[in-house]
């Protein structure tokens, strides 16, 4: 991770350079003789000033350890600079654990959002911090986490401690310890509630490792929030602030999560999404809303508290919370003809999915018919097939599993019968465990297993790759309405003409992609309502009520054309907005 300075001397974060440290470590003493009278180790001196400026946005990206004081900061700790000698920056907060660090109790690092690091790159170390932060170590072990990404238990520690100063088992602590911080200081649960929504397997180890990592107690820690850190909470929910680098567009967000709502499933208007979710412990549900003060908050309801820091990770992806708008923010905007759209929607974000196997199917079920055709039928078969659940405030259903649309999904669908034929033999391979899909895949290797299936053509992959893995760089030429908002933006919009005009946006076509589908006349309508809503909210905030206004309707979007349901199509693509 490098930095460079551009014209007017402003730090702007460049993910696409490689990382040159060692074991995930940058220090005024890396690469330099004893005599040398200055750091010369790259990345040193441009994080160095990161630190003096106390610039918020580096916050997550990477921690500063001082070894005269023993302790690691985030970049925009308000404690005076340490001298340079004294520095070395990590790349994760584990890694300074393991060197025996403790965690600034003035600047707490642990609750910084993440890094956007992980989705950006597509390594192996990448790919395994997607896995740790879903709890694949706190159920499935380190054993677990190498079987899927194909290394021996062995290599992949090897390979983690020298890319990020941390073993697997360190990094899974490391994450238990920022799920439990949170959970301590932004609500009331008991630190038994807090040990085990955390992943601890033990209160013992609870209390262990939050003093070891905090240098205080878990009952000191807590004493240490401030009043109002916490929101009133119905019994059995959770309610935590959720940390986002800003800016970000609330209004994309939430009137995407609306439009694509499935009717049973899913509940959205302009200020919040709650939606029910299969988690390995047994249902859950969760609604991300925008609070009074501007920020972002989760309130969930759980079947098993251990699945808190699982659904966490997931929300954080679905949201794209993790992202740093600015950067992508400034590189878009070097290229006039992006330039206005990039100002007028500041922080634009890409939404994921919360769970990858439902992802692909309502990507296949929403080939060739309107965004409110498909949540019909996905509407449909949930009501048919899914699992009503009262674990939230009001009664949903889980959208169906894959074993469940294998085994009676020809009987609810409606369509071509190729289509389908194609739509059941996907949930057959996901029931089977013929193909296996998550965030922590391989994206070349998840493109090829997605195009050998019957239905399934590039619009469609590489969808899938978009929301699922979160890569950022990620163009569908084939889509209809990227294409028409890239003509209202004045840019090519022939297939060809538009993927050549956007290869100058690499690394952040994902991004871009945002910006077309919501320049396209279809999404103008519900953005301009879901703005002006907004605006009204905040001139109405001292006398809003709390109850929630009901959703409007979504505008109808273009037919498309989609992937034939028989075989890989050789023309286009085009399912906007699935």
């Amino acid at each position: 991770m490098f930095w460079t300075l551009d014209i007017d001397s402003t730090l702007v974060s460049d993910f696409r350079q490689p990382m040159s440290e060692v074991g995930g470590r940058v220090d005024a003493m890396t690469l330099r003789p004893l005599d040398a009278p200055a750091p010369t180790a790259p990345g040193f001196a441009e994080r160095y000033r990161v630190i003096q400026s106390r610039d918020r946005r580096f916050d997550g990206q990477f921690v500063t350890a001082v070894r005269s004081t023993g302790i690691y900061c985030r970049p925009s700790c308000p404690a005076r600079t340490p001298k340079e000698a004294n520095v070395t920056f990590y790349a994760t907060s584990a890694a300074a654990h393991e060197a025996g660090y403790r965690a600034c109790k003035r600047c707490l690092p642990e609750a910084a959002p993440g890094s956007p690091l992980w989705d950006v790159r597509g390594d192996v170390a990448a790919r395994a911090m997607r896995l740790i932060a879903d709890g694949v170590v706190d159920r499935e072990g380190v054993p677990g986490l190498a079987r899927r990404l194909g290394y021996s238990p062995r290599h992949l520690t090897r390979v983690l401690t020298t890319e990020l100063g941390a073993g697997p088992l360190a990094l899974a602590r490391a994450h238990r310890a920022h799920t439990a911080r949170a959970l301590l200081v932004g609500t009331d649960l008991s630190s038994a509630d807090v040990a085990f929504s955390a992943g601890f397997s033990s209160i013992r180890q609870f209390t262990e490792t939050i003093g070891e990592v905090f240098g205080m107690p878990p009952r000191e820690l807590r004493a240490r929030r401030s009043r109002a850190s916490g929101t009133e909470a119905s019994a059995g929910e959770i309610d935590l602030a959720l940390p986002v680098r800003g800016p970000i567009d609330t209004t994309g967000l939430f009137g995407w999560m609306r439009a694509h709502a499935i009717p049973g499933v899913e509940v959205g208007d302009d200020r919040s999404f709650a939606r029910v979710v299969r988690l390995p412990g047994g249902p859950g549900w969760f609604e991300v809303r925008l609070a009074d003060d501007g920020r972002l908050r989760l309130r969930a309801r759980l079947t098993a508290l251990a699945d808190l820091g699982t659904l966490l990770s997931r929300v954080r992806r679905l949201f794209d919370l993790d992202a740093d708008p600015l950067a992508v923010d400034a590189e878009l905007s070097r290229h006039p003809e992006l330039a206005t759209a990039v100002a007028a929607i500041p922080g634009v974000r890409v939404p994921g999915a919360i769970d990858a196997g439902e992802m692909l199917l309502r990507a296949m079920i929403g080939q060739q018919i309107s965004v409110a055709s498909a949540r019909t039928m996905q509407g449909r078969l949930t009501a048919e097939l899914g699992e009503p659940v009262t674990i939230g405030p009001e009664p949903l259903t889980l959208f169906p599993d894959a074993a469940a649309i294998a085994d009676r999904g020809l009987e609810v669908l409606r369509g071509p019968g190729a289509r389908m034929r194609a739509i059941v033999g996907a949930a057959e391979a996901l029931a089977d465990g013929s193909l296996s899909l998550g965030p922590g895949d391989d994206g070349v290797e998840q493109r090829e297993r997605l195009l050998a299936l019957r239905g399934v053509g590039p619009w469609t992959a590489d969808y899938v790759r978009m929301r699922v893995l979160g890569d950022p760089d990620v163009l569908l030429p084939g889509d209809v309405a990227a294409r028409a908002g890239a003509a209202a933006l004045g840019l090519p919009s022939e297939p060809a003409a538009f993927t050549e005009w956007s290869a100058r946006l690499s690394p952040w076509r994902s991004y871009a992609m945002a910006h077309y589908w919501y320049a396209a006349p279809v999404t103008q309508a519900w953005r301009r309502s879901g703005a002006e809503t907004a605006a009204a909210a905040e001139v109405r905030r001292p006398e809003r009520s709390a109850a929630r206004r009901r959703p409007s309707a979504p505008d109808k979007p273009p037919r498309r054309a989609a992937d034939t349901a028989a075989a890989r199509p050789t023309a286009p693509e085009s399912e906007s907005l699935r």
